[in-house]
């Protein structure tokens, strides 16, 4: 392709490199061989999945090195491929295999290169020495208002330490993690602006495990609470560094930019991965319920050649594609540092999320009374898929958000 002036100019293509259809295809087979079998039984146990972290461990695909490779991957669509076949396989596993990262992207995102290197690698251990990371942010009174929460970190200038107090909730593998990053507020009179994220070494007295939560769905992954008591960390756990929160702070006190508040930011550059775990559910459920209603006769014909069937199954398939197309922009746009103008991520999270709703619902539908037992699988991705329209910021914000960015207004 060539422009007026018979300059080159790239091409455009959809088409996933070969490098991240391989990817692709592995992470399928894991998804398909390993995680899907067990799906049932994790779920009714409601407990972390080890033996199937482990397996994911042997073949690298729980480590630092295969994050790491998919979230540089010059595309941008490394991690939303990977992620949509591993929820393929189900979303509790996928989410205890992956819920790792949201604490590493908090970490890449908030802190110094030294933090990175020094963090990071352990939220992931090894296959012999498993590790986990969570990233806790909510609280019971501060969920999508991130500016009421109220953990509080003081400076203990003596010993250049930072002194955590508060009750965190809603942390993916909160409590049994070995690092967590927790989101505090160092100067509680300027909301939102006056907050910093922290690092707590393993093992770091004072910090607990609260209420263990008892799901309606993506039950094999690990939510509590965490609670902090007087918990003491170096200075350096403070990601960025206090120079750098001082020169912040002092800008906010003078009335001007930020530069960003620390739980936004993670939340801003996980939205494209969390609508590719929706994309995986509601390709999990289409394909079920596809193949079901092809298979499955009434009236002496398949039910899949009914009208109306059929074109419940175009609905779902046309919203599956269309809602992996705006995941896939919000990505490719993350990586080449384009703005979100437009609030692309959080489009592709909202639509995501939301078309995992509609087409769980509409699958389960379709199985009639199958789809509401337990012997199907369709019933237990009902359940899963709500979670996307919830954890993240729910649909009503994504919607705040987008609402603000597209008519330039402070919508409220």
């Amino acid at each position: 392709m060539s422009d007026s002036a018979g300059e080159a100019t790239p091409g455009f293509s959809l088409e996933p490199s070969a490098d991240v259809r391989d990817v692709r295809d592995w992470a399928h087979g894991f998804a398909r061989d390993v995680i899907r079998p067990a799906a049932a039984e994790w779920d009714e146990r409601e407990e972390t999945p080890w033996p199937i972290l482990q397996e994911a461990a042997k073949i690298g695909l729980y480590s630092l090195d295969f994050f790491a490779n998919q979230w540089l991957e010059p595309s941008g669509i490394g991690i939303p491929v990977a992620f949509e076949e591993l929820y393929w396989g189900d979303p509790g596993i996928a989410l205890a295999i992956t819920g790792t990262a949201l604490a590493a992207v908090s970490v890449a995102g908030n802190g110094t290169q030294e933090q990175l290197f020094e963090w990071v690698p352990q939220m992931f251990g090894t296959a012999d020495d498993i590790r986990l990371g969570a990233f806790c942010s909510s609280e019971p009174d501060a969920g999508s208002d991130v500016g009421a929460i109220r953990t509080r970190a003081v400076y203990d200038a003596a010993k250049d330490e930072w002194v955590l107090n508060g009750t965190k909730t809603w942390a993916t593998n909160g409590g049994i993690a070995d690092v967590h990053v927790v989101v505090a507020s160092v100067d509680p009179e300027l909301g939102s602006r006056g907050q910093a994220s922290f690092v707590v070494p393993p093992r770091t007295p004072g910090l607990s495990q609260g209420q263990k939560f008892a799901k309606h769905g993506i039950r094999a992954s690990h939510t509590a609470e965490v609670v902090l008591q007087d918990v003491r960390v170096p200075g350096s756990c403070l990601l960025g560094g206090k120079e750098k929160l001082d020169e912040r702070l002092a800008r906010v006190r003078e009335g001007r930019r930020s530069g960003g508040q620390a739980a936004m930011k993670t939340f801003e550059a996980s939205r494209p991965s969390v609508g590719a775990m929706a994309v995986g559910c509601a390709r999990a459920a289409f394909e079920y319920a596809r193949d079901y209603t092809a298979q499955r006769e009434q009236f002496g014909r398949p039910l899949a050649e009914n009208q109306a069937v059929a074109f419940t199954l175009a609905d779902m398939a046309t919203r599956i594609d269309a809602a992996r197309l705006l995941v896939w922009r919000a990505a490719w746009m993350a990586r080449n540092d384009k703005e979100f103008a437009q609030a692309e991520g959080s489009m592709s999270k909202l639509y995501a999320s939301e078309t995992a709703t509609f087409v769980t619902q509409n699958a389960l539908r379709l199985l009639g009374g199958n789809g509401y037992t337990r012997e199907y699988p369709v019933e237990r991705w009902h359940r899963d898929a709500t979670i996307f329209t919830i954890f993240e910021g729910a649909s009503e914000i994504q919607r705040l958000i987008i609402g603000r960015a597209v008519t330039g207004l402070p919508v409220k």
